[in-house]
């Protein structure tokens, strides 16, 4: 085998793991939490059902006959079928479309996953932009605990992040790989993704700091009026000349 061949391996190799790195590094603090909650339901599952099983050992055990060591070696067996079965359900990978049908609460969290998956497919100014669009997204998403899901500013918030985000990283991918460089209507579509998604950037966070603002005047409302209630109070009882 020659130098050229070796170097074209190697290169390929570390090109593989580096695009396995940057698909498990996750975007965002919203889709660590929604793995981890899916983490916690499995090993809540796993548990549920091992205490069921020693538990019906127990009593066979002491009401019908001890369980002696074969008896114990199929409670072993069993509880690792019971581990492999309820604990290998993976997480449910969102698809493109399940994004604008997804729970408002979760919105932030599963398009973070999404992009996640995305991520090493696009060039690196633009996996540079969707880790900003992450930080955008754990900014969101308090906002969107207590939002109504049926006012306007959801319906808003739902096709900026579930419709308008996807559909741009998607349609880029859809481009055959060589003719993203290609100068088409004057931009290339490596170009027209990065300009893209820097605006959608600036109107997630638009959105996250117009939601917070909504709560910080709501606040400073709350604040006066309670600086009026109680020096009107003081002002009542202080003593009169």
């Amino acid at each position: 085998m020659s130098m050229s061949e070796v170097d074209k391996i190697r290169i390929s190799a570390a090109s593989a793991i580096e695009r396995s790195r940057e698909r498990r590094r996750p975007i965002g603090t919203k889709s660590v939490a929604l793995r981890r909650q899916h983490l916690y339901k499995k090993l809540g599952r796993v548990l549920i059902a091992g205490g069921i099983v020693l538990i019906g050992a127990a009593v066979f055990g002491a009401l019908i006959q001890p369980l002696g060591f074969t008896g114990l070696l199929a409670l072993f067996i069993l509880l690792i079928g019971v581990a492999v079965l309820f604990g290998r359900s993976p997480f449910p990978e969102p698809r493109q479309a399940d994004l604008p049908k997804a729970d408002l609460k979760q919105l932030a969290g599963r398009t973070e996953i999404w992009l996640e998956a995305q991520r090493p497919a696009l060039p690196a100014p633009a996996r540079q932009l969707v880790d900003g669009i992450g930080v955008q997204l754990d900014l969101l998403a308090p906002q969107l605990q207590t939002l109504d899901a049926a006012s306007p500013a959801a319906a808003n918030i739902r096709k900026l992040v579930g419709e308008d985000l996807p559909e741009l990283v998607a349609g880029y991918q859809r481009i055959p790989a060589g003719l993203r460089t290609e100068a088409h209507a004057g931009r290339t579509p490596d170009e027209t993704l990065v300009g893209g998604l820097k605006m959608l950037e600036s109107e997630i966070g638009n959105a996250a700091r117009s939601l917070a603002a909504g709560e910080l005047d709501k606040l400073a409302t709350r604040e006066r009026y309670l600086q009026l209630k109680y020096q009107g109070i003081d002002g009542e009882d202080a003593p009169t000349s």
